[in-house]
């Protein structure tokens, strides 16, 4: 090859990646002005994602709890474990994802089981994640007895 085709390449490669730089920081800036701040709270963009949420403390929250965890033990782990009652129930998150992401409470509480023992639970409750989208979801784990590890070491994933 002649030294002016090898300089003529070399330039076209340059001009090139000269090219895909800038649309690649163009796509980057791009991306970066449309955050999370900017995007409506969840309840404004859908309807049906009401602001307000159940409390930690609501009875119908805690049946529910209840309900599920005892039938949960019983259908996959033969067992007849029951939470007979709630303690030390507090709030330690609302809305920590952000106000674009379905509205959401995070709650701690002490539960206590027939069989005497006392467990750390978490849950949350969403709004409109209930079956078929009717009402709140509510997603728990007992520190303890998360026997598949679905939420992670501690329930860690139940929480925000």
């Amino acid at each position: 090859m002649r030294r002016g085709e090898d300089a003529g390449q070399l330039g076209g490669r340059d001009r090139r990646a000269g090219w895909v730089a800038l649309l690649v920081a163009l796509l980057a800036s791009a991306g970066a002005t449309a955050g999370p701040a900017d995007t409506p709270p969840a309840e404004q963009r859908e309807s049906g994602f009401p602001p307000v949420l159940e409390t930690c403390d609501t009875q119908t929250v805690i049946a529910e709890i209840m309900r599920t965890f005892s039938e949960r033990e019983r259908a996959y782990w033969s067992s007849s474990l029951e939470i007979t009652g709630f303690d030390k129930i507090s709030e330690f998150g609302n809305r920590t994802n952000g106000l674009s992401y379905i509205p959401r409470r995070y709650c701690r509480a002490e539960v206590l089981l027939n069989d005497g023992q006392r467990h750390r639970i978490i849950y949350n409750i969403g709004s409109q994640n209930g079956f078929i989208g009717a009402g709140p979801g509510i997603i728990w784990c007992v520190e303890g007895l998360d026997r598949e590890h679905a939420f992670g070491p501690n329930c860690r994933a139940a929480g925000p």
